[in-house]
């Protein structure tokens, strides 16, 4: 039990924010080669380097690699992956071509938007949205229906759309490994808007306020209950429920989420910048920012 805590203590540190490095001029390619090792010794040496500097011992599994280019160019980005007792986490390290110098935390070009990114890896349309199309601001939620967090954050929510002018767009993240309804019930939710964008809110609604009545043996009643309620018509919802459709979007919103690094929920983006966790406090500075800047 100590080394499994230890283990995942030792992955933040690895992997947390530390001084970030800005794009730096390119050497030249002679300059470069001269001083670079064989790309198979750099990998060898970052795998003994960070066996050491984080204790992972030989019951540790370590891959690192394979290097790709970071954003500075007398740098290598590393993928490190670790696992243990059955237990595995990922992040990234730069090296410095020569083999000499680790950073660990985030690396930034400079001369590019840090969120262009991950705008332009969300997909807004044929999902459920909230508010005017043209707000400046564009909240989206990566969320799971069971979740507790999620459902503490569905409360905050409302109040942030009656006092800022945002757009909030409703993505499907279940966690499948944590939480066994949660899969169906963004089937079912998926289903509802599909029938109707309107009832999706009523279902989406009704399905967190009622979380803890919700089980794996009731999941499919509960679902066609609250659609009733709602107003949609019960056999074509079971039907939809049973059709691979609303399952490829669910699936999809999954696939943009992994896309995006997401491996929690709620993680929400604010104009492309990510809010990891729900914390409204956090969420309701950067919206104020976004909205700053868009009034300037």
């Amino acid at each position: 039990m100590f080394r499994r805590r230890l283990f995942f203590r030792a992955i933040p540190v690895l992997f947390a924010a530390l001084p970030c490095v800005a794009q730096t001029p390119p050497a030249s390619n002679s300059s470069q080669a001269a001083r670079s090792p064989d790309p198979a010794q750099v990998l060898k040496t970052t795998d003994a380097y960070v066996r050491n500097l984080f204790a992972w011992g030989p019951d540790f599994k370590v891959n690192v690699g394979p290097l790709s280019q970071s954003p500075a160019a007398d740098f290598y980005l590393v993928p490190v992956r670790v696992s243990v007792n059955d237990q595995t986490d990922t992040g990234e390290v730069y090296v410095s071509k020569d083999g000499k110098t680790l950073i660990r935390g985030e690396m930034f070009d400079m001369s590019i938007d840090p969120f262009a990114a991950n705008r332009a890896k969300l997909h807004i349309e044929g999902n459920p949205t909230k508010g005017p199309a043209d707000a400046p601001v564009t909240v989206v939620e990566f969320a799971d229906f069971e979740c507790p967090h999620c459902r503490e954050l569905d409360e905050a929510l409302k109040g942030l759309e009656g006092h800022y002018r945002i757009r909030l767009v409703y993505k499907d993240f279940p966690l499948v490994a944590l939480h066994p309804w949660a899969d169906t019930a963004a089937i079912g939710a998926r289903c509802a808007f599909l029938e109707s964008p309107e009832a999706f809110w009523k279902v989406h609604d009704v399905i967190f306020e009622k979380q803890d009545l919700i089980s794996t043996e009731n999941v499919w009643d509960k679902l066609a209950e609250f659609a009733s309620q709602a107003g949609l018509d019960k056999e074509a919802f079971k039907s939809c429920m049973s059709s691979p459709g609303a399952k490829r979007a669910v699936e999809a919103n999954r696939e943009e989420g992994a896309a995006l690094s997401i491996n929690s929920t709620p993680t929400l983006f604010v104009n492309g910048r990510p809010v990891v966790g729900g914390d409204i406090a956090a969420l309701e500075h950067i919206i104020e920012f976004e909205l700053a800047a868009h009034s300037k």
